[in-house]
């Protein structure tokens, strides 16, 4: 007498009144029922994936919304019965913006401890580094628990700087060169925490060294005073840790280890107000191992391994019941005594090898191995479990599995219980015209840009913007695209038009970099959340080429290259043992015959810097103006010559035959590894600059069609052969260069030319107006 009739308005309704009144409709006596084309109360949905499973149901709840405006998010409840597989996919697609008119507001419930619970997360993970390598990653993860942050006085903002100077001192992993012979690992202290904390140390104490060594340290001297507090607070941090650490290694009764975690506890998190529940479930778990033991009478003592195990194991147990009913729509886990009414309830995952759920017993199982009546059966909670869900719908009835396989489009069978569900709609009802499983099952595409979601049908829609735009170019339809800033950014300011020279050459090393990360604030290279986990084995990239154009400091400065093997070494950027030895060596040798051919340029010695400051085109531009000998300016890089190699040198000497007395200062020199050119002195410096300078506010408003060695490929072939033709083709050869990376991939030119052709006649002229004059006044030794 608790049931009410359900009514018979829909196919949801009348299969529920068929439990209700125990009807098996379409067997004896019992007519089959005719459904209406427009009923859509239970849907399937066969699809390709997971990730497809939750962009269908996306679309499907849009549309819910748009046909019923009385429907609210807390009216819908989405159930699967592997949450921790499908929170990953819920994320990603409905994690939008609360500005996009697709935005649903959405919780995830009954995921495990250690995703529901950032500081449970961070205690479980601090014990784990017992035993650990202690890698640069996993400790710094830890770092960014908030907990660990009050603790310790540290803010979200710090972190960014203890990623830099980890980074720049190349921790790797390990606390010293004990702890890695513990492992069965060499004894070596480079790349470890303790050898990059010892260089910020001595290099805030010691700032200004110029890697000269101190008791075996290099500093590290980039940390300013005023990042001494963070510093301080960082160093407190690693210490604290790598004592407890040590520590774990003692083996413990129960009840020491409860006093044991429990000071640690304290030591590493401060709870505020929204996690002191969470660390009062942490201490009362601890508190619990003396009552076991004095329970037990078990005084025997044990390693952390075994505590680990333990504690994970009651505090994965605890349920905090976060994100189920906050609000919004609620994804959880099918669980039992979930049966609350929605109007709209939805099932993911249900696949014939996930639901009903495989019950595992152990082999020493008896009960499992002779069941009786009246055992509880998983399978059968499962079975009663579907039952609840069906009744707790009362509007609709979503459900969804992988009925199509990702490789081969083959067929997949459902869940037992949807092919049960399915028979009996299928016994029981009929459609005017067609097959009612037709019109309950979708199956759907295996791209969720495929053209058929864009055809007004009624099973397949979609309301993704980005999902039209890419089935309209899989389509051959798209529109003619346009520029990616298409009306210019508004006039720079004044403090705008104060530029540091050196800032002015790497403008024009990549202007569209240049633009982004100055004006617009988007940084598509930016690396500062990677870090390096293993020590250097080789030498390659960029850690190559710093080293070789410091030893080649170092050799015209009179240094010993052999005595500085130890600073080279203590950097932690040498491989370690006979490697780094012999590859240390080897790029002493190729450095030397590079300096032998330097030598002879430098032999009247270098003139002191001056400071350079000139008033052109409403810029000032100001800076330092370094290597100037008697006959002129002297660049050297040991690597190949780029473009911007050249175009640097060029614009530092047209400064410098501007600045008093106001006469040409002589010729430019630029020795690479591949060859040395020499620039005569020229007029005209004024107006050179002043073309520089107009092209610079230019490309502080919008993107320029300028990439340095396309546009130098071009311009050389023009300067060479005076053949248009020959030159663009010059000019393509490099954009689409497939020997390293070509200028088309770089990130930058990407965003904003990839909709483009680059090479536009704006292309052609910058190319000419840049490197037009350098190369009439180049003369290659």
């Amino acid at each position: 007498e608790a049931f009410e009739a359900t009514g018979d308005d829909g196919l949801l309704k009348i299969i529920q009144s068929d439990i209700l009144n125990l009807v098996d409709r379409g067997r004896g006596a019992n007519e089959k029922k005719p459904v209406s084309e427009a009923d859509a109360s239970i849907q399937i949905h066969s699809c390709h994936s997971p990730m497809r499973e939750v962009e269908v149901l996306q679309d499907r709840l849009l549309a819910l919304f748009e046909s019923d405006p009385a429907l609210l998010p807390k009216d819908i409840l989405v159930m699967t019965p592997d949450i921790e597989t499908y929170a990953p996919y819920i994320q990603a697609v409905f994690s939008l913006q609360t500005g996009d008119p697709r935005w649903i507001p959405f919780s995830i419930a009954d995921q495990g401890v250690r995703k529901e619970s950032q500081l449970i997360d961070s205690f479980l993970s601090l014990l784990d580094l017992y035993g650990s390598r202690m890698g640069v990653s996993q400790v710094l993860a830890i770092l960014e628990s908030p907990g660990v942050q009050r603790r310790f006085g540290l803010a979200e903002a710090d972190l960014e700087l203890i990623h830099r100077w980890v980074r720049d001192t190349r921790i790797r992993w390990g606390i010293d060169g004990e702890s890695r012979k513990e492992l069965g690992l060499p004894e070596f202290s480079e790349n470890t925490w303790r050898a990059g904390l010892d260089r910020m140390l001595l290099g805030y104490a010691l700032p200004g060294q110029d890697e000269k060594m101190f008791m075996g340290i290099l500093p590290y001297d980039l940390i300013e005073g005023s990042d001494a507090p963070i510093l301080g607070k960082f160093l407190g941090f690693m210490d604290r840790l790598f004592h407890s650490v040590k520590e774990m290694n003692e083996a413990r009764s129960l009840e020491e280890w409860g006093d044991f975690l429990l000071k640690f506890v304290d030591e590493f998190f401060l709870a505020d107000g929204e996690t002191e529940r969470e660390l009062l479930v942490i201490r009362r778990t601890i508190s619990d191992l003396a009552s076991k033991q004095q329970a037990a009478g078990f005084r025997e003592k044990v390693g952390l391994e075994v505590i680990k195990s333990y504690l994970r194991t009651r505090l994965e147990g605890e349920g905090f019941g976060f994100g189920f009913l906050s609000g919004g729509m609620t994804f959880c886990a099918m669980l039992p005594m979930r049966s609350i009414p929605f109007k709209v309830v939805c099932l993911m995952g249900m696949n014939d090898d996930s639901y009903p759920r495989q019950t595992k017993s152990l082999g020493f199982d008896l009960m499992a191995k002779n069941p009786r009546p009246g055992d509880r059966s998983r399978r059968k909670d499962d079975r009663y479990l579907f039952l609840e869900t069906l009744l707790s719908a009362r509007e609709r009835l979503h459900l969804s599995y992988v009925g199509q396989s990702i490789q081969d489009n083959s067929p997949r069978p459902p869940s037992v219980l949807v092919s049960e569900l399915l028979d009996y709609i299928d016994q029981g009802y009929e459609l005017q015209e067609g097959k009612i499983l037709e019109h309950v099952v979708v199956k759907h595409r295996l791209q969720a840009f495929s053209p058929e979601y864009f055809k007004k049908s009624e099973k397949l829609f979609s309301y993704s913007a980005e999902n039209y735009e890419a089935a309209r170019h899989a389509a051959g339809l798209r529109e003619e695209p346009g520029p990616f800033i298409p009306t210019g950014l508004p006039e720079v300011t004044e403090e705008w038009k104060t530029v540091d020279v050196d800032q002015f050459c790497r403008f024009f090393g990549n202007p569209a970099r240049y633009l982004l990360n100055k004006r617009l604030g988007i940084y598509l290279d930016d690396e500062t959340g990677i870090l390096d986990e293993n020590e250097p084995f080789d030498l390659s990239g960029l850690d190559r080429y710093q080293l070789e154009q410091d030893l080649v400091s170092r050799v015209l400065q009179k240094v010993d290259l052999k005595d500085h093997h130890s600073a080279a070494k203590a950097s932690g950027q040498l491989p370690h043992g006979a490697p780094g030895e012999w590859l240390y060596a080897q790029t002493c040798g190729q450095v030397n015959s590079f300096v032998r051919t330097v030598l002879p340029y430098l032999e009247k010695g270098p003139l002191e810097p001056l400071a350079a400051d000139l008033s052109l085109e409403g810029f000032r531009l100001q800076g330092r103006i370094g290597n100037i000998y008697p006959d002129g300016l002297m660049f050297y890089r040991y690597a190949n010559m780029r473009p911007q190699d050249r175009l640097t040198l060029w614009v530092h000497l047209q400064i410098l035959n501007l600045m008093p007395p106001r006469k040409p200062a002589g010729k430019g020199l630029l020795i690479c590894k591949d060859k040395v050119c020499t620039y005569e002195p020229v007029e005209g410096s004024e107006e050179l600059l002043k073309t520089l300078l107009a092209i610079y506010r230019q490309g502080l408003i919008k993107p320029l069609y300028f990439f340095p060695r396309s546009s130098f490929a071009y311009a050389e072939a023009m300067e060479k052969h005076g053949d248009e033709g020959k030159a663009l083709a010059a000019a393509r050869r490099t954009w689409d260069s497939e020997f390293g990376m070509s200028e088309r991939d770089d990130p930058y030119f990407c965003l904003c030319f990839s909709k483009v052709d680059p090479l536009t006649e704006e292309f052609r002229e910058l190319a000419m107006e840049i490197f037009g004059p350098i190369l009439r006044n180049e003369t290659k030794e």
